[in-house]
C-alpha cells in the first residue's frame, strides 16, 4: 500500500471512529437540552420533546447502523452521505425548533453552531466535505427564515450572522490545522512502518548489521563526545531533579570549576538565590516537554555572578527523561543593556527637568522682577518690605535649585577651556578643606604630566565639590577621602564605561571614602533629580543629579561603585585634551562671579516685548517704562512680527522670548531681520539654547532682574554686543 492510500485509509478509520462518538453525544444533547425548552418554551416543551426523541432514535440508529454492519459500510463512498444525511436532520430538527420559538431572534440558533463545531472540528473531513456540510446547515437556517419568517429585529438577525461566521471560520481553521497534524502523524507511521519492514528484511544478516553498525555508534559517540567538549558554549546534562550527569569544559570554565569537577553535583547550587524560586517552574515546564529559552544568574567558584543565556530542552534515553542544556556567557551583553537603558532613562530625566526649569524660570523671573519693584518704593512700609525681601531671599534659592536642574538636563551655559584636571583638583581641595573635620584623612594622588581637558571650569569645580562634600557626608565617624586623578585608555570592550563614549584617552577623576557605603538599591537611582539617601531636610537630591549632567555635557560619563567593607568610588571620566607642562596653556580653575550693574541708565526709544507669560511680559513693560521707555508688547511671536511691521519704522529694539508656541524666538529674530537687517535683538531664555544665534544682539538669561534688563537694553541701543 503506497502511502497516499495509507493515509487515506487511517483517516477514513478515524473519521468513522469519531463519527460513532459524534452521534452518542449528539444523542445525549438532543434529549439533555430538552430541560431548556421546559423552561424556554413551556407551550412547545411536548411537540420538542417528540422531536428530540424522533432525531434521537434515527442517530443511534446510525450508530447501531456503523458499529454492527459490514466493514463496507467504512468505504467513504457509504461514511460521507450518512454523515450528510445525519448533518441534515439535526439542522433540519434544530431550524424547526428556530421557527417555533422566535425565527430570526431565537436563541435556539446556538444549536446550529454546536452542530457545526462537531461536524467539522472532531471529524477529520477533507475540505470539500466540510464546506458541503457547513453550506447545508446555513441553508437550512437562513432558507427558512426567508420564506417563513419576517426579519423585525435586524441587529440581533445579523449579530446571528456574525456569530455563524465566526464559529465556521473558526472550526474550518481547526479542522485545517488538525488535518496537517493528522496526516503528518499518519505519514511519520507509514515511514517508521516501512523502516520496521525494511529492518526485518535484514535480519538474514543481523550479525554483520550489528558488527557494521557498533562501529558507526563508536565512531558517532567519539565524534559527538569530541563536539560535546570542544563546544564553544557550556553543554550540560543532568536528570530530572537537577543532578549533572555530565558538563562539558566550555560549562566548567564559565564558572571556574576544573573539568569533570561538576559531574554529580545539583544545577541548582549554582543559581543565585534571586532566581531559586524560578528554577523548579522551569524543570516542570521542561519535563513537559516545553523548549525553553531564557536568562539565569549563577555562582561562580570563587563567588562571582554571572549572567548566561540558556536553552534547554528534554531528551529521552533509554525511557529516562534527561534535560540538556546549552549555556553562553551574556554577562558583557547585560551590562551593555543595563547601560544602554540607564543612559536612554537619566536622558528621559533630562528632557522633562530642562522644560520643568524652564517654566520655573519664567516663574521665578516675573516674581523676583516685581519683588524688585515693590522694594525700589519709597514709602514702602517695612513690615511689608521685610516681607517682600523673604520672598526675594527664597526666590534666588529656588532659582539656584532649577540651575541645578539645568545643569542636570545639559542645559545651562558652557564656556569650554583647557585646564587641567590636577590643578582643578587642588584649588577646589584648597578652597573647601576648611569644611572637612579633622577626622577625616584628606589624601591628593595626582597624575603626572599635567593632564589637560577641556570644559567649564566653573562647572568642573561644582562636579569635584559635590563629589567631596557628599563623600565627606558619608563619614560622620572620620575616615579617609582620596581624590586621584590618571589618565587611561578606553576601548570598545571596556564595558565599565557607557557604550555611548567614544573610544580613547581619558582623564580619570576618582573621589572615594571608606563611609557607610551606598545601598545596592540605591545606585540605579543615585543619578535622578530629587532622589537623596540622606536624612530628610540635609539635602535636596539635585547635587549628583547636576553632576551627571555637567558631566555628559563634558561627553564624559561618571561611574558610582559601593565597596563590601563600606565606603564607595566615584569615577568622572573626561576626555583627555593633550598632555603638557606647559602653564600657559591652562585656564585658572577659580570661578568668577559677574557682576550685575548698580544702575541703569534712563532711555526714550520704543521697544517691542514679546513674550507668551504674561507676567513676564508685565514686568518687562513696568521695569522699562518706569525708565522712561515706550512699550510695545505682544503675547505670541505671530502678533509681534505683525506689530513690527506696522511700526517698522519706530520700534528701535526688541525684546524675545526663544522658547514660544506657533515660532521660536530665534524663528522671529530671522524674520524680523528679513524686514529689517539692522534692527536690534534681545533675547531672553531659560537656557541657552540658542545662545550662538547670529540674529539676536545680547542674550539674558531668566529669572533676571531690572537692573540686568536694563543695562542689556541699555548697551544693546548703544550697539554694544554683550
Amino acid at each position: 500500500m503506497k502511502k497516499k492510500e495509507y493515509i487515506k485509509s487511517q483517516l477514513l478509520d478515524l473519521t468513522y471512529y469519531w463519527f460513532n462518538i459524534i452521534l452518542i453525544l449528539g444523542t445525549l444533547l438532543f434529549l439533555l437540552l430538552g430541560i431548556m425548552d421546559y423552561f424556554f418554551s413551556p407551550q412547545n416543551f411536548d411537540q420538542f420533546f417528540l422531536l428530540r426523541v424522533a432525531i434521537s432514535i434515527v442517530l443511534t440508529s446510525f450508530f447501531f447502523l456503523n458499529r454492527y454492519t459490514s466493514t463496507r459500510w467504512k468505504s467513504s463512498k457509504y461514511l460521507y452521505p450518512v454523515i450528510i444525511i445525519a448533518t441534515i436532520l439535526s439542522a433540519a430538527t434544530i431550524e424547526f425548533m428556530i421557527l417555533n420559538l422566535g425565527g430570526h431572534t431565537s436563541p435556539y440558533y446556538a444549536g446550529l453552531n454546536l452542530l457545526i463545531i462537531c461536524v467539522l472540528g472532531f471529524l477529520p473531513l477533507n475540505l470539500t466535505i466540510s464546506l458541503v456540510c457547513a453550506g447545508l446547515i446555513y441553508a437550512i437556517y437562513f432558507i427558512p427564515i426567508y420564506l417563513f419568517d419576517k426579519v423585525t429585529n435586524y441587529p440581533v438577525f445579523i449579530s446571528n450572522i456574525f456569530f455563524f461566521v465566526s464559529t465556521f471560520i473558526i472550526a474550518l481553521v481547526w479542522r485545517s490545522l488538525s488535518q496537517k497534524v493528522i496526516v503528518n502523524t499518519y505519514s511519520l507511521q507509514y515511514d517508521l512502518d516501512q523502516d520496521k519492514k525494511k529492518l526485518k528484511s535484514y535480519s538474514t544478516n543481523l550479525e554483520q548489521l550489528v558488527q557494521e553498525r557498533t562501529r558507526e555508534l563508536n565512531k558517532s559517540a567519539l565524534m559527538f563526545r569530541s563536539l560535546f567538549q570542544n563546544a564553544q558554549d557550556g553543554i550540560l546534562i543532568m536528570d530530572e531533579k537537577g543532578k549533572i550527569l555530565d558538563a562539558n569544559k566550555a560549562l566548567c570554565d564559565l564558572h571556574g570549576f576544573d573539568p569533570g569537577a561538576l559531574s554529580g553535583a545539583n544545577v541548582v547550587l549554582l543559581e543565585t538565590e534571586d532566581n531559586e524560586p524560578l528554577f523548579k517552574e522551569r524543570m516542570e515546564r521542561i519535563l513537559n516537554g516545553e523548549a525553553l529559552l531564557y536568562e539565569t544568574r549563577h555562582y561562580r567558584k570563587d563567588g562571582s555572578k554571572i549572567s548566561l543565556e540558556v536553552s534547554s530542552k528534554v531528551i529521552e534515553i533509554d525511557g529516562r527523561k534527561l534535560i540538556q542544556s546549552f549555556y553562553r556567557d551574556v554577562t558583557e551583553k547585560k551590562k551593555m543593556q543595563t547601560q544602554l537603558v540607564h543612559s536612554q532613562k537619566m536622558d528621559s530625566i533630562g528632557q522633562l527637568a530642562g522644560g520643568i526649569a524652564h517654566d520655573f524660570n519664567n516663574i521665578l523671573t516675573s516674581i523676583l522682577g516685581f519683588t524688585e519693584l515693590i522694594l525700589l518704593k519709597e514709602d514702602l512700609d517695612e513690615e511689608i518690605a521685610g516681607k517682600v525681601r523673604t520672598i526675594d531671599k527664597v526666590s534666588r534659592q529656588a532659582a539656584q535649585m532649577v540651575s541645578k536642574l539645568l545643569s542636570f538636563a545639559r542645559r545651562g551655559y558652557f564656556e569650554a577651556v583647557p585646564f587641567s584636571a590636577d590643578k582643578a583638583v587642588t584649588d577646589t581641595l584648597e578652597m573647601i578643606s576648611r569644611l572637612i573635620p579633622e577626622s577625616i584623612a584628606l589624601t591628593k594622588q595626582l597624575q603626572a604630566p599635567v593632564a589637560i581637558v577641556k570644559g567649564d571650569i566653573n562647572m568642573m569645580d561644582q562636579v569635584l565639590m559635590n563629589l567631596v562634600i557628599n563623600a565627606k557626608d558619608a563619614m560622620p565617624e572620620g575616615g579617609t577621602l582620596t581624590v586621584a586623578t590618571s589618565v587611561i585608555t578606553l576601548g570598545a570592550d571596556d564595558l565599565d564605561i557607557g557604550a555611548d563614549i567614544e573610544p580613547g584617552e581619558y582623564v580619570n577623576i576618582l573621589v572615594r571614602d571608606t563611609g557607610m557605603g551606598i545601598p545596592e538599591a540605591d545606585i540605579p537611582h543615585i543619578f535622578e533629580p530629587f532622589f537623596t539617601t540622606k536624612d530628610k531636610g540635609k539635602g535636596t537630591g539635585l547635587g549628583l543629579a547636576m553632576v551627571y549632567g555637567i558631566v555628559k555635557e563634558h561627553k564624559g560619563y561618571i561611574t558610582v561603585k559601593s565597596r563590601q567593607r563600606g565606603g564607595a568610588d566615584f569615577n568622572v571620566y573626561l576626555p583627555l585634551y593633550l598632555k603638557s607642562r606647559a602653564k600657559d596653556q591652562l585656564a585658572p580653575a577659580a570661578s568668577f562671579a559677574r557682576a550685575e550693574a548698580s544702575s541703569a541708565p534712563w532711555g526714550d526709544e520704543t521697544i517691542l516685548a514679546v513674550d507668551d507669560e504674561a507676567p513676564v511680559l508685565e514686568f518687562i513693560k513696568e521695569t522699562l517704562s518706569g525708565k522712561g521707555f515706550n512699550v510695545i508688547t505682544a503675547g505670541n511671536p505671530l502678533s509681534g512680527l505683525e506689530l513690527y511691521r506696522e511700526n517698522n519704522g519706530s520700534i528701535d529694539l526688541v525684546i524675545t522670548d526663544m522658547v514660544m508656541p506657533s515660532m521660536d524666538g530665534g524663528q522671529l529674530a530671522r524674520n524680523i531681520r528679513g524686514i529689517n537687517p539692522q534692527a536690534r535683538i534681545i533675547a531672553i531664555t531659560g537656557y541657552n539654547e540658542n545662545g550662538e544665534n547670529k540674529n539676536i544682539d545680547a542674550l539674558i538669561k531668566k529669572p533676571f532682574t531690572s537692573g540686568r534688563l536694563l543695562q542689556a537694553v541699555r548697551e544693546a541701543l548703544d550697539n554694544q554686543r554683550i
